[in-house]
């Protein structure tokens, strides 16, 4: 009989993007746990250049050879923890039958990806199968719990995490080194914005917010659909103030040449770029949406604005800008002592410890949601 082991972190696609780099990230920080193993797979493999390195099940995350190839590597697991997108239905599929819990991790707004009618039922069905469900943030448990059926004794609450290493402060000499890497000028007001060049990252408006303040600079970090179209806004409305740096393996020098982030999003989960600006300890201005308010304190570690209000994303910038340096140290101590990978990793050993603790009874999901 084939003697199980550790936990499987199961990952959509091998490649550096948000859910995928935050489960790699726990894995590392649960290495030196020698009671439990913890290894990470993905479904496919990422894009060339930008793969994360962990082995890659099969070409398509739902074809039948990806999902046996995953119910092979559970047998071998004493659980499988299932980090966002596609890797709830592939889980929820392939370990059918096999005895293997799995932990299901909610990396967007459960709120907003809930969709209604058949979609919403079959969210519920599939949710129904995990032993349990990792919310990042207090409300989205609530909607797991309310919109989707799923038990509040099976909903834990962790949230999103970051290595502090990774993300030091940076000094006067990295600040400048930083600025002449981006051209941008020494003394100027700079802000940052990381996100893909999507239309639910509304970066239309954080173009136009910091085309209304006089002097201050734009450094835009990632690519998209819109990219053509964002920079003729900028063009058009803050001729030599937007930089467009595509996509950056490291983002650590973005930050560090800003004085400031801005993440202006209409939707999203808790997301890692607010933690890594905090730990760099730059204040933020973003959207209220999603967990976002756990990370950026309004008043006390940045300022939040609706989405698509432009004004208030403005009248933050302006605030924010003005306030950075105690902002920005309020924002690493916030980020230190509830977002540091340390501090969270503790508590995902602590959740999966007790789902293969001596004597516990081997979980059966329930009757299905409906």
């Amino acid at each position: 009989m084939t003697q199980t082991q550790g936990a499987l972190h199961l990952v959509t696609a091998s490649q550096r993007r948000g859910a995928e780099v935050s489960a790699a990230d726990l894995v590392q920080a649960l290495a030196d746990d020698t009671s439990m193993t913890h290894r990470l797979a993905a479904l496919t493999p990422g894009p060339q250049g930008d793969q994360l390195g962990a082995p890659a099940l099969g070409e398509k995350p739902f074809a039948l050879a990806t999902l046996r190839a995953l119910r092979r590597a559970a047998r071998t697991a004493e659980v499988v923890v299932a980090h966002g997108s596609k890797t709830l239905p592939a889980s929820a599929a392939a370990l059918a039958g096999t005895g293997t819990p799995f932990v299901y991790r909610s990396i967007g707004d459960p709120l907003a990806w809930s969709g209604s009618g058949l979609r919403r039922r079959r969210t519920a069905l599939l949710l129904a199968r995990a032993a349990r469900v990792v919310a990042l943030w207090p409300a989205a448990a609530d909607t797991l719990a309310r919109v989707h059926g799923v038990p509040t004794e099976r909903i834990t609450v962790i949230p999103n995490a970051v290595p502090a290493e990774r993300f030091p402060v940076a000094d006067t000499a990295d600040r400048a080194a930083a600025r002449r890497r981006f051209d941008l000028p020494a003394e100027a007001p700079v802000v940052t914005c990381i996100a893909a060049l999507s239309p639910e990252k509304d970066l239309a408006t954080a173009i136009a917010a910091v085309a209304a303040l006089d002097g201050v600079h734009l450094l835009v970090v990632g690519d998209g659909p819109l990219r053509a179209e964002l920079e003729a806004q900028a063009t058009a409305v803050a001729p030599g103030r937007v930089r467009f740096a595509g996509v950056l393996p490291d983002v650590h020098g973005s930050l560090a040449a800003a004085d400031a982030v801005m993440l202006p999003s209409r939707t999203e989960g808790m997301p890692g770029v607010l933690i890594e600006a905090g730990l760099t300890g730059r204040p933020a201005v973003a959207s209220r949406v999603g967990g976002v308010a756990e990370i950026v304190r309004d008043g006390e570690t940045g300022r939040l604005a609706e989405p698509g209000d432009l004004q208030g994303f403005t009248d933050g910038l302006r605030s924010v800008l003005a306030g950075a340096p105690a902002l920005g140290e309020a924002a690493r101590r916030h980020c230190l002592a509830h977002f540091e990978i340390g501090v969270v990793a503790a508590r995902w050993r602590d959740l999966l410890h007790g789902l293969r603790a001596p004597g516990q009874d081997a979980y059966r999901p329930g009757p299905k949601a409906g």
